[in-house]
């Protein structure tokens, strides 16, 4: 009778842990976004993850977004908002967050915060951004072979170093295979402005562009190369809908498994401060189809082969010699740049003209 009662007891206990765990609160994630995710660009990429996430966790969360949230006070009320609703895992998915997530992760100390791209951390706030310039490098080497005015146009955001890198890496590559190569650069300081962003690349292909490169986050540019006839790259994600007579090829942003993992451990309760800064080789940055209307097919093979090569750690976007523009040697011959030295790139590589704005 002992032994029976012991074991309806431990079936009772299994039965209410089980029904407990079944209908256990999901958890809650949050989403500051730049733009619209119909920008086809960077916040898009971002709400794929999103998505993504949510696909693979199920029931054991609920995620939400606000959208068009300027990089200033208006953010920190944003973050708060999603912080008091009872959210315990919050994303901010643009630089210039960094300082308005901090101040918002202090007061609310009991909350995850992740911020994009940023390189502040705290006990409960985690950084982690992607690779992009590894795909600057092989956009970098299509630009140097395929262009016939040696001028290329590129669209700026901000200059900070993430952006820098990506100039200088597009630079490097595309010298290395075209010495008479110029690029010349508008820095938009904007994120999502397609007129903007149209004006700009209307006024580089004036100036004799006939490729564009952008690091802004709609496919204004592109559409404005394809009514121009030019060509471009697209940005964040494969943009070749928007402009698929101009479209090379398109640096992709693959947030998804990243946010599906960071939001496991939160309701594993494994989650932890730390800073993630993948590439290539861990999928979060990949190209998008090389356009064999517009490409030839030994120069598709040769970018397939960079993938390869970057992936494998053979091929690096910054290994020297690699001078700044006063002449200075930055990387010496055989080495290849650090990650703080990467991370805090505030100059341009020898051979672009112009000033980098301070």
């Amino acid at each position: 009778m002992i032994k029976l009662y012991k074991i309806l007891l431990l079936s009772l206990t299994f039965f209410v842990f089980s029904l407990g765990s079944a209908y256990a609160d999901p958890k809650k994630v949050g989403f500051i976004y730049i733009g619209p995710p119909g920008d086809h660009g960077w916040t898009y990429m971002h709400d794929v993850g999103r998505k993504h996430m949510q696909s693979q966790l199920g029931d054991a969360v609920t995620s939400t977004y606000i959208e068009n949230v300027p990089e200033n006070a208006d953010a920190v009320r944003a973050i708060r908002k999603l912080a008091s609703s009872g959210h315990d895992l919050i994303f901010t998915t643009s630089f210039n967050y960094m300082d308005q997530t901090l101040e918002v992760a202090k007061e609310f100390p009991n909350i995850k915060f992740e911020h994009a791209t940023g390189y502040k951390r705290a006990d409960n706030v985690s950084t982690y951004s992607a690779r992009f310039y590894e795909g600057r490098t092989i956009s970098g080497h299509i630009a140097g072979h395929m262009t016939k005015t040696n001028t290329i146009g590129y669209i700026a955001s901000f200059p900070i170093p993430e952006v820098v890198r990506g100039i200088n890496a597009f630079y490097l590559a595309a010298s290395k295979v075209n010495p008479d190569i110029k690029i010349k650069i508008i820095w938009a300081f904007t994120w999502y402005d397609p007129g903007k962003e149209a004006d700009a690349a209307n006024t580089l292909i004036n100036q004799g562009a006939d490729i564009l490169v952008q690091h802004t986050d709609t496919f204004a540019p592109c559409q404005a190369a394809e009514k121009a006839g030019v060509l471009a790259f697209g940005q964040a994600s494969n943009q070749e809908e928007f402009c698929p007579n101009a479209h090379l090829t398109a640096i992709e942003d693959i947030w998804g498994p990243y946010y599906a993992a960071r939001a496991q451990a939160v309701v594993d309760g494994t989650w932890s401060s730390e800073d993630t800064w993948d590439g290539m080789d861990k999928g979060m940055v990949v190209m998008s189809p090389y356009n064999t209307k517009l490409m030839p097919a030994s120069l598709i093979q040769e970018a397939i082969n960079m993938e390869v090569a970057i992936k494998d750690g053979k091929l690096h976007s910054f290994e020297g010699p690699i001078y700044n523009q006063a002449g200075e040697l930055m990387v010496a011959e055989g080495e290849v740049a650090d990650d703080g030295m990467l991370a805090g790139m505030n100059w341009y590589v020898q051979g672009i003209d112009g000033e980098l704005p301070q």
